[in-house]
């Protein structure tokens, strides 16, 4: 992992927007994602969208967004003028800087990649494409609706249509070997310019996968292998210039995403659409918000109240910096203790900290910097519990 901070955005301020429906639900995927067989009716959408943007910035009023991130769901489903419509909504309410990031999440079917030229008129200046792999079988075995030879050419159609683009792969799949993964990982590389989100196979409980799994139908790597296919990720990205700036997440210097690092750094970010979860600093007390998840009664209560939010909790010191010290973990330039106490009106233990670095799972700047080592990611979650203990 890099050990280099980068620059933080002051004052960075994200929008995020949930557009819930797919074409079909991937077997693996826990998401707030919907399937409907009858059309969506967009412009009502939009028009709800509209509405709950211009309710959350009377609460959360004079941001200047940074960045907006369309995700789901599947948001190349939308017709480009829809997000022209949601982009203007945020441009109405809120200040927007110059150098905004606008990511649209999409899928790599060709007739979704048609619409990039559009999305690209309509505001749009960086795509995420969910290739997730780069063989047929394997797409096939994951559910998804394309072709390897699709995906390539998903990416080559989003080359020329956006200056930043970035795709993910979904890696320690059923039968995978290290060498078959060093070979799609190096192909993937040859592929991105700048971004690749490489995440590990998940059995989340609920999904399809997770009953054939229960049931031995389907066969993940163990606890070794899986091991040795996150070393590989991590060695093939790092030796090609795509070095991890997240646990999941590899980019060149200066291509990170500029919205996944307002999460990871605790800034603050709207949630807008079905199930979007939110964290607004309002009168100095920082708010959690999660809007309703079904996409028909988000919109009724959207329509009825002017916003679908069903949660907005208010984060004590100690909640606010757990999330700090949760998300900022996740980074290779790590967290400032000074801000987790800051937050949270004490320090973290140096005790803890002493034989964490002893361990060699954690490493602390000349500055105080605290930073989880390559060997540290592999058991972060109980790092993280250690120190916050």
């Amino acid at each position: 992992m890099a050990s280099r901070e980068r620059p933080r955005l002051k004052g960075a301020f994200g929008v995020y927007v949930h557009w819930p429906f797919c074409l079909s639900k991937c077997p693996y995927c826990d998401f707030n994602s919907h399937v409907r067989h009858a059309p969506i009716d967009e412009q009502r959408f939009a028009r709800a969208f509209a509405r709950e943007i211009g309710t959350t910035a009377e609460r959360a009023p004079d941001k200047t967004v940074t960045s907006i991130f369309l995700g789901g769901g599947t948001p190349s489903l939308m017709q480009p003028q829809t997000v022209g419509a949601i982009l203007d909504a945020i441009g109405k309410h809120w200040r927007v800087a110059g150098n905004v990031e606008v990511t649209l999440e999409a899928n790599p079917t060709s007739v979704e990649a048609t619409r990039f030229r559009g999305y690209r008129a309509a505001g749009v200046n960086r795509v995420s494409l969910g290739v997730q792999a780069l063989d047929d079988a394997s797409l096939k075995a994951l559910g998804r609706l394309h072709t390897a030879r699709e995906a390539l050419d998903a990416v080559a159609i989003a080359r020329t249509a956006f200056d930043r683009y970035s795709f993910d792969l979904i890696y320690a799949r059923p039968d995978q070997t290290p060498q078959m993964w060093t070979d799609e990982l190096k192909l993937a590389i040859s592929e991105a310019a700048e971004h690749l989100s490489l995440y590990q196979l998940t059995i989340e409980e609920g999904t399809p996968f997770f009953g054939l799994h229960a049931a031995g139908k389907l066969k993940t790597p163990d606890e070794t292998l899986a091991r040795v296919l996150y070393d590989v990720t991590q060695d093939v990205c790092a030796s090609h210039g795509l070095p991890a700036y997240e646990i999941s997440n590899h980019a060149r210097e200066g291509a990170e995403c500029q919205h996944n690092l307002v999460y990871w750094r605790g800034d603050e970010y709207a949630g807008i659409g079905p199930g979007a979860h939110g964290r607004l600093d309002i009168d100095g007390v920082r708010h959690a918000t999660a809007t309703e998840k079904r996409p028909e009664a988000w919109l009724m209560r959207v329509e009825a109240k002017g916003h679908g939010v069903v949660t907005d909790d208010d984060l004590n010191s100690e909640e606010r910096a757990d999330e700090y010290l949760l998300m900022g973990l996740r980074l290779a330039e790590g967290i400032d203790p000074k801000r987790y106490a800051a937050l949270s009106g004490r320090a973290l233990d140096p005790g803890r900290i002493a034989i964490l670095r002893e361990e060699g799972a954690i490493s602390v700047d000349a500055d105080g910097r605290l930073r989880v080592t390559k060997d540290g990611f592999p058991v972060l979650d109980a790092v993280v519990a250690d120190l916050a203990a």
